[in-house]
């Protein structure tokens, strides 16, 4: 799910940066220093939506810089457990799919894909054997998150299911009832 989450942190502006509009300087390092940052408290930093409040600056002897206690506002992605996300199938393999969730990447087991046993093709489409539905690359799905693994922070894992219902390609419950 996308957040806006609010910030408060000393920023750091170089003495190259001294001449600029201190806002546009401290947004600037903002940017650098928190986009694509990822975090189990935050999620993942998109963009830097806004600077709320800039406090005096100060300069540290030694360094030359000067540091801002700023607010800000981030854009950030953070998923959740039982969360349900809409995604596209990215890539298939024999052991289930990759599916694009916001500026991640989860997978799908193929026990979780569909309720019924599946077969991979060699034209790497994922098939049930009795209901015959299909999944393939680019198809747009619903899925459900049930687990999630930041143990490796560049690399957050996520498992997804299609297993139940209104979960899946979309094309398999439109039509049905909620």
């Amino acid at each position: 799910m996308f957040f806006k989450s609010q910030v408060k942190d000393h920023i750091r502006v170089p003495p190259n940066l001294f001449g600029a509009n201190v806002t546009q300087s401290i947004t600037e390092q903002i940017k650098k220093k928190y986009e694509g940052y990822i975090s189990k408290d935050l999620g993942i930093v998109i963009d830097v939506s806004a600077v709320d409040e800039v406090q005096d600056g100060i300069i540290i002897p030694g360094d030359g810089a000067a540091y801002y206690e700023t607010s800000f506002t981030l854009l950030t992605f953070k998923p959740d457990l039982q969360e349900v996300v809409l995604g596209r199938i990215r890539d298939l393999a024999d052991f289930g799919a990759f599916i694009t969730i916001g500026p991640l990447e989860g997978m799908i087991h193929v026990s979780q894909t569909m309720d019924d046993f599946v077969s991979f093709s060699k034209d790497k489409v994922l098939v049930g054997k009795e209901s015959k539905k299909t999944l393939k690359v680019n198809d747009d799905c619903q899925a459900r998150i049930i687990a999630i693994s930041y143990k490796d922070l560049p690399n957050v894992k996520i498992g997804l299911t299609m297993r139940q219902d209104m979960l899946g390609k979309l094309e398999w419950f439109k039509g049905k009832k909620e």
